[in-house]
């Protein structure tokens, strides 16, 4: 497993948030997701615009294993859906937490992004749930 990224926040769905210069947040999947599913075929997002919730589906992502929704770590609008993933979902099995990232967001609410696990609580996450 590669070394988990210090500036991102993690949910126990394994995606990850990372707030921006700009305010605005990146979402995407871990590295522990992505191996976890295998090679990744098909990635279906939400529209520009659309609200997404916390905990909630916000899309669909499919490997030549299994098909999983993807859930939101925080709420907010999407201002940003990551096209070049759409077309191409490999980039995905290479580059999860970066080149892969799913959408932006604007936050609603910067309190859900201080709930997440940073890297370190993510890293001991995942040595307690393997198996």
């Amino acid at each position: 497993m590669n070394k988990v990224p210090a500036n991102c926040k993690y949910s126990r769905t394994h995606e990850w948030a990372r707030l921006e210069n700009d305010g605005s947040v990146t979402i995407g999947i871990t590295d522990h997701a992505q191996d976890a599913l295998g090679d990744i075929v098909f990635i279906e997002l939400p529209e520009i615009g659309k609200e997404v919730t916390k905990a909630k589906e916000f899309g669909v992502i499919e490997s030549v294993k299994s098909a999983s929704d993807i859930f939101a770590p925080i709420s907010g609008k999407v201002i940003a859906i990551n096209s070049n993933a759409v077309t191409s979902p490999a980039i995905l099995n290479t580059d999860p937490e970066g080149e892969g990232w799913l959408i932006r967001i604007t936050i609603n609410d910067q309190t859900e992004l201080d709930q997440l696990m940073n890297a370190k609580e993510y890293e001991t996450f995942l040595a307690e749930t393997a198996h």
